[in-house]
């Protein structure tokens, strides 16, 4: 490292967010922009630590060479550090915003010497300097290899493993059912944390790279799989995890109970100026039913709404503030942590908006809309939550947001193809081949995997692509 001792001499610094009580007036990004002489310093903070997990299994699922990047950041060669971060990820500006960051969990410096390297932050400000200095361009194949691959879906995998393919030469074609392209990216994440701008830099240099787009394709629907497949040489599958965890609990079909997605795309839609969303927090009491990254994005939209109060029920216990000894060191500890949303509701309402150990066990009833939620405090019993007696309880609620994962593909979108389904839910394909039963047929990210995160679906896209081409290559 070109600054052996700099995580002595510096602090761990990241550039912070937008205040609260500004950004709640809009929904504009969060992040500020870094100082480069604090971009500087972090860099330097990165140790000679001789094995860098940061980049192991347990850190970075792309493999991000990232002692490499932070080192050519300290040294203020910047480009390097972007083509070092190309190599491994397609889409940094994706992950440097809404990635949780194991990375940083397993490095070396937050669990031996201090509080980790800030190497998310330095990840984002270096995919924004590229954009910036014009580095990012398209990068179009010289050669044409005559063979044509379809993707089903257009979120993180399928795009990665779009711009994978076409620079070897394939003709590619991404297939989605939203009117806008980006699956998860666009109508999953809100715009306060991943700007659709950023979004349509991108696919813009991938359309300038010959990827082509057809969106209103629902796929199984207005046009069959087998259809797709009869029309390329390969067909990759990217579609996500999309089937809603559902609550089988009384009143669930009362009006103003909905899942949560669909409720964060209409509000995207809103900002991104096509007419008021249908669903709205404005002056309601909200009830959020999930403790992870959508329910936050919940609790976020339904603030700048302008709710009139706001909880979040979380199903498990509250983690612990340290790392338990069931997830040593360097593996991905389930401990307190709060985010964006939380410490927006905070500053509206005085307190941590979620409730622990809370099971939702029925909905209340007033002239066909939902008026409260009856819920139960919980206690774990290897691995079940029991409920506790006396600890029934009803909320108001004038809006519930059902935010509780994700249980499978659609598979409606293989119908015809016989593609075997798991019992979780997922299309059946191998991580060491990603490819289906049905010759020709791959998949990969979340409808594979399960639901997962943005930089695993990445990961998937980029490997999924090396087996469709590696496919097509010995036809």
């Amino acid at each position: 490292m070109g600054h052996p001792t700099g995580f002595l001499q510096y602090e761990r610094q990241a550039a912070p967010y937008r205040p609260v009580h500004v950004r709640l007036e809009d929904f504009g990004e969060l992040y500020t922009a870094p100082d480069p002489v604090v971009l500087k310093q972090q860099g330097a903070r990165c140790m000679d630590c001789g094995v860098p997990f940061c980049q192991s299994a347990h850190g970075c699922p792309v493999d991000n060479l990232i002692p490499e990047w932070n080192d050519l950041v300290f040294a203020g060669r910047w480009r390097e550090a972007l083509a070092r971060l190309h190599r491994t990820n397609n889409f940094p500006e994706f992950t440097g915003r809404v990635c949780p960051a194991p990375c940083e969990t397993a490095c070396v410096l937050g669990h031996t010497a201090g509080d980790p390297v800030t190497i998310k932050a330095i990840e984002h400000a270096i995919v924004e300097r590229g954009w910036a200095e014009g580095w990012i361009v398209p990068e179009p194949p010289k050669a044409e290899s005559g063979f044509s691959v379809g993707i089903v879906g257009s979120g993180p995998a399928g795009l990665a493993a779009a711009q994978q393919l076409r620079r070897r030469g394939h003709a590619v074609t991404v297939y989605e059912r939203a009117d806008r392209v980006g699956g998860l990216l666009t109508y999953g994440i809100p715009n306060m944390k991943l700007g659709k701008d950023v979004i349509e830099r991108r696919i813009a240099q991938l359309k300038a790279e010959g990827v082509a787009f057809e969106t209103g394709v629902a796929v199984g629907t207005t046009v069959s799989a087998s259809d797709l497949r009869a029309r390329h040489d390969a067909l990759l599958f990217a579609t996500g995890s999309t089937r809603p965890r559902d609550l089988d609990v009384p009143g669930r079909a009362l009006d103003g109970v909905h899942f949560a997605v669909p409720y964060l795309a209409d509000a995207t839609r809103e900002a991104l100026g096509d007419g008021p969303a249908p669903v709205q927090a404005t002056g309601k009491h909200v009830v959020v039913i999930g403790g992870g990254d959508t329910g936050t994005d919940c609790i976020a939209t339904a603030l700048r709404q302008g709710c009139t109060s706001l909880v979040a029920f979380e199903l498990l216990d509250e983690p612990p503030a340290d790392r338990p000894s069931d997830t040593p060191w360097p593996r991905w500890p389930r401990i307190l942590r709060s985010d964006y949303g939380h410490e927006e509701a905070k500053a509206v309402f005085g307190a941590d908006p979620r409730a622990f150990a809370v099971m939702t066990t029925g909905f209340v009833e007033d002239d066909g809309r939902v008026a409260a939620v009856e819920t139960v405090e919980v206690a774990w019993e290897t691995g079940r939550p029991v409920a506790i007696p006396g600890s029934e309880r009803r909320w108001p609620a004038d809006l519930v947001l059902i935010a509780a994962g994700y249980v499978g593909a659609e598979p409606d979108a293989v119908a015809g193809l016989d593609v075997p389904i798991t019992p979780r839910g997922t299309l059946d394909a191998p991580t060491t081949t990603y490819a289906t039963d049905v010759d020709g047929v791959f998949a990969a990210g979340d409808c594979r995997r399960g639901q997962s995160l943005v930089v695993w679906a990445i990961r998937e896209g980029r490997d999924a692509a090396d087996a469709v081409d590696g496919y097509l290559r010995q036809r």
